[in-house]
Protein backbone atom coordinates (compact mmCIF):
# COMPACT_ATOMS: atom_id res chain seq x y z
CA UNK A 1 0.00 0.00 0.00
CA UNK A 2 0.88 3.29 -0.72
CA UNK A 3 1.21 6.42 1.61
CA UNK A 4 -1.66 8.50 0.12
CA UNK A 5 -3.62 5.14 0.09
CA UNK A 6 -3.00 5.07 3.68
CA UNK A 7 -3.90 8.44 4.43
CA UNK A 8 -7.31 8.41 2.57
CA UNK A 9 -8.01 4.96 4.09
CA UNK A 10 -7.70 6.42 7.54
CA UNK A 11 -10.34 8.87 6.78
CA UNK A 12 -12.69 6.42 5.35
CA UNK A 13 -11.92 4.57 8.62
CA UNK A 14 -14.25 4.23 11.39
CA UNK A 15 -11.77 4.11 13.98
CA UNK A 16 -11.92 5.55 17.61
CA UNK A 17 -9.51 7.65 19.42
CA UNK A 18 -9.39 4.84 21.65
CA UNK A 19 -7.63 2.71 18.91
CA UNK A 20 -4.79 5.80 18.99
CA UNK A 21 -2.40 5.61 21.42
CA UNK A 22 -0.65 9.17 22.32
CA UNK A 23 2.28 8.23 20.39
CA UNK A 24 0.28 7.37 17.56
CA UNK A 25 -0.83 10.48 17.24
CA UNK A 26 2.19 12.33 18.18
CA UNK A 27 3.83 10.21 15.30
CA UNK A 28 1.50 11.81 12.69
CA UNK A 29 1.51 15.15 14.50
CA UNK A 30 4.98 15.33 13.96
CA UNK A 31 4.65 14.39 10.37
CA UNK A 32 2.26 16.72 9.21
CA UNK A 33 4.38 19.09 11.11
CA UNK A 34 7.30 18.18 9.19
CA UNK A 35 5.69 18.31 5.80
CA UNK A 36 4.39 21.58 6.85
CA UNK A 37 7.70 23.17 7.34
CA UNK A 38 9.18 21.51 4.99
CA UNK A 39 8.28 24.43 2.22
CA UNK A 40 7.75 27.89 3.43
CA UNK A 41 5.38 28.50 0.43
CA UNK A 42 3.09 27.41 -2.27
CA UNK A 43 2.89 28.42 -5.93
CA UNK A 44 -1.03 28.41 -6.37
CA UNK A 45 -2.01 28.57 -10.17
CA UNK A 46 -5.23 30.80 -9.23
CA UNK A 47 -4.08 33.23 -7.40
CA UNK A 48 -0.52 33.39 -9.27
CA UNK A 49 1.32 33.71 -6.08
CA UNK A 50 2.87 31.55 -3.36
CA UNK A 51 0.81 30.87 -0.23
CA UNK A 52 2.34 31.02 2.83
CA UNK A 53 2.82 28.21 5.03
CA UNK A 54 2.57 30.07 8.59
CA UNK A 55 2.31 29.20 12.18
CA UNK A 56 -1.39 30.32 12.12
CA UNK A 57 -2.17 27.75 9.07
CA UNK A 58 -0.55 24.71 11.17
CA UNK A 59 -2.45 25.88 15.38
CA UNK A 60 -5.71 26.19 12.81
CA UNK A 61 -5.33 22.43 12.86
CA UNK A 62 -5.32 22.21 15.90
CA UNK A 63 -7.59 24.81 17.34
CA UNK A 64 -10.86 26.51 16.36
CA UNK A 65 -11.82 29.14 17.91
CA UNK A 66 -9.41 29.41 21.07
CA UNK A 67 -10.34 25.94 21.77
CA UNK A 68 -8.78 22.99 21.41
CA UNK A 69 -10.24 20.44 18.32
CA UNK A 70 -11.01 16.67 19.43
CA UNK A 71 -7.80 14.51 19.08
CA UNK A 72 -10.09 12.54 16.03
CA UNK A 73 -10.45 15.70 14.66
CA UNK A 74 -7.00 16.54 14.66
CA UNK A 75 -6.05 13.56 13.28
CA UNK A 76 -8.03 13.98 10.19
CA UNK A 77 -6.97 17.02 9.34
CA UNK A 78 -3.06 16.03 9.89
CA UNK A 79 -3.88 13.41 7.83
CA UNK A 80 -5.58 15.32 5.04
CA UNK A 81 -2.74 17.84 5.12
CA UNK A 82 -0.56 16.36 2.26
CA UNK A 83 -3.51 15.97 0.04
CA UNK A 84 -4.69 19.60 0.49
CA UNK A 85 -0.97 21.01 0.14
CA UNK A 86 -1.06 19.13 -3.83
CA UNK A 87 -4.68 20.66 -4.34
CA UNK A 88 -3.78 24.38 -3.45
CA UNK A 89 -0.27 23.99 -5.86
CA UNK A 90 -2.33 22.45 -8.64
CA UNK A 91 -5.70 24.59 -8.28
CA UNK A 92 -6.70 26.63 -11.34
CA UNK A 93 -10.25 27.36 -10.29
CA UNK A 94 -11.88 28.67 -7.13
CA UNK A 95 -14.91 27.16 -5.83
CA UNK A 96 -15.82 29.70 -3.33
CA UNK A 97 -15.49 32.60 -1.39
CA UNK A 98 -15.94 35.00 1.62
CA UNK A 99 -15.36 37.95 2.95
CA UNK A 100 -16.45 39.55 6.28
CA UNK A 101 -15.42 41.93 8.71
CA UNK A 102 -13.73 40.94 11.94
CA UNK A 103 -12.05 41.76 15.23
CA UNK A 104 -8.34 41.86 14.79
CA UNK A 105 -6.30 42.32 17.73
CA UNK A 106 -7.02 43.59 21.14
CA UNK A 107 -9.52 46.32 22.38
CA UNK A 108 -8.23 49.99 22.75
CA UNK A 109 -10.43 52.46 24.54
CA UNK A 110 -13.40 50.08 24.53
CA UNK A 111 -13.34 49.19 20.65
CA UNK A 112 -11.99 46.36 18.69
CA UNK A 113 -10.20 47.35 15.54
CA UNK A 114 -11.88 45.45 12.69
CA UNK A 115 -10.54 44.07 9.18
CA UNK A 116 -11.91 42.70 6.41
CA UNK A 117 -11.10 38.72 6.23
CA UNK A 118 -11.19 36.12 2.98
CA UNK A 119 -11.33 32.98 2.88
CA UNK A 120 -10.92 30.79 -0.67
CA UNK A 121 -12.30 27.41 -0.78
CA UNK A 122 -10.55 25.00 -3.19
CA UNK A 123 -12.44 21.59 -3.32
CA UNK A 124 -11.39 18.78 -5.39
CA UNK A 125 -11.68 14.91 -5.36
CA UNK A 126 -8.05 13.45 -4.30
CA UNK A 127 -6.49 10.22 -3.37
CA UNK A 128 -4.64 7.90 -5.31
CA UNK A 129 -7.85 6.14 -6.83
CA UNK A 130 -9.72 9.56 -6.05
CA UNK A 131 -11.10 8.40 -2.74
CA UNK A 132 -12.20 11.55 -1.27
CA UNK A 133 -13.79 15.13 -1.23
CA UNK A 134 -11.76 17.73 0.50
CA UNK A 135 -11.72 21.10 1.29
CA UNK A 136 -8.89 23.65 1.22
CA UNK A 137 -8.99 26.57 2.66
CA UNK A 138 -6.65 29.92 2.29
CA UNK A 139 -7.25 32.98 3.67
CA UNK A 140 -6.08 36.44 4.12
CA UNK A 141 -6.69 39.41 6.76
CA UNK A 142 -6.36 42.65 4.76
CA UNK A 143 -4.05 43.60 2.28
CA UNK A 144 -1.81 40.66 4.45
CA UNK A 145 -0.22 37.30 2.41
CA UNK A 146 -2.40 34.34 1.56
CA UNK A 147 -1.67 31.74 3.77
CA UNK A 148 -2.97 27.96 4.04
CA UNK A 149 -5.82 28.41 6.32
CA UNK A 150 -7.48 24.82 6.96
CA UNK A 151 -8.07 21.63 5.31
CA UNK A 152 -11.24 19.15 5.90
CA UNK A 153 -13.73 16.68 4.22
CA UNK A 154 -16.42 18.60 2.18
CA UNK A 155 -18.94 15.37 1.98
CA UNK A 156 -19.98 13.79 5.35
CA UNK A 157 -20.55 10.05 4.46
CA UNK A 158 -23.13 8.23 6.21
CA UNK A 159 -21.58 4.90 7.19
CA UNK A 160 -20.36 2.69 4.69
CA UNK A 161 -20.59 5.26 1.83
CA UNK A 162 -17.71 6.73 -0.54
CA UNK A 163 -16.87 8.37 -3.42
CA UNK A 164 -17.21 5.29 -6.54
CA UNK A 165 -13.89 4.15 -7.32
CA UNK A 166 -15.05 2.75 -11.06
CA UNK A 167 -16.20 5.00 -13.77
CA UNK A 168 -19.79 4.42 -15.29
CA UNK A 169 -17.85 2.34 -18.37
CA UNK A 170 -16.20 -0.05 -15.84
CA UNK A 171 -19.36 -1.23 -14.80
Amino acid sequence: MRENERTVGCVYSSYSMSDLSPEQFQTVKTKAHALYTKSREIYNPYFKERIILNADGFHHLQFSARHERSKREQHLKFNLLPLALDVISKSGTVQEYRKILTPIGKSRNGFVPMKPVEYWAFIAIVGDRNEIKIRTIVRRIGTGNRIFWSVMPDSKFKHGQHLAREGIEDV
